[in-house]
């Protein structure tokens, strides 16, 4: 097994170097730099991958994209147990927020971004996004506020999965003080060793 991460500064691929990090999984990094005006990959990716998109995962002849499938090969890799729970409520969390990050917190977060780089003309449908996303916010504050984890009292990977949107949150969705609970996962997260050495050999993170 030889694995590679092809990585893009200040996205969400810092979480697959911080799950590897967590693993003690040897790894290599090719590192990218957005592209000035639309903040993409660079159209070398799209030699790795058709789409184009990043993170991308090499191991050895094989390319893997997708954040959610990337980790699922890599929790097979390691004899470290953050994957799915034995007992059977933290394996259904566990495998609720693994998808949700991705599947629900993601898709407004993006919109968001999006909405923004528009200006005034915009702006009541971000603010209205903004409202329906607070939703989320109180939700999960509530769940953390019931546990230190996402999946139970133990740190898993969907911890790792979740940790990007709820940052990039904190950047542009209306995650402040009023989200206690969730704040306080952050800073837990923030001074894991394995994320501290992600983020050194990651490079540029505008989240942390």
């Amino acid at each position: 097994m030889s694995i590679i991460v092809h990585h893009l500064e200040n996205s969400r691929s810092q979480r697959v170097l911080w799950l590897l990090e967590e693993l003690n999984l040897p790894y290599q990094v090719v590192r990218y730099s957005r592209a000035a005006v639309t903040g993409s990959a660079p159209p070398a990716v799209a030699a790795l991958h058709p789409l184009g998109k990043l993170p991308l995962l090499q191991d050895d002849d094989l390319i893997i994209a997708e954040s959610g499938l990337i980790f699922e090969h890599l929790l097979e890799q390691s004899n470290v147990d953050i994957g799915k729970p034995a007992d059977p409520d933290g394996a259904r969390r566990y495998q609720h927020f693994f998808h949700y990050a991705e599947g629900s917190l993601m898709p407004p977060l993006f919109a968001l971004l999006v909405l923004g780089r528009m200006g005034d003309v915009a702006r009541d449908a971000a603010n209205d996004l903004r409202h329906a996303f607070a939703v989320h916010l109180t939700w999960l504050n509530d769940e953390l506020s019931q546990r230190a984890w996402f999946a139970g009292d133990t740190f898993t990977a969907a911890d790792i999965m979740m940790s990007f949107p709820l940052e990039a949150a904190r950047q542009r969705g209306g995650l402040d003080e009023r989200y206690p609970h969730l704040n306080a996962f952050l800073a837990r997260v923030h001074v894991r060793p394995a994320y501290r050495a992600a983020i050194e050999i990651g490079g540029p993170y505008a989240f942390a």
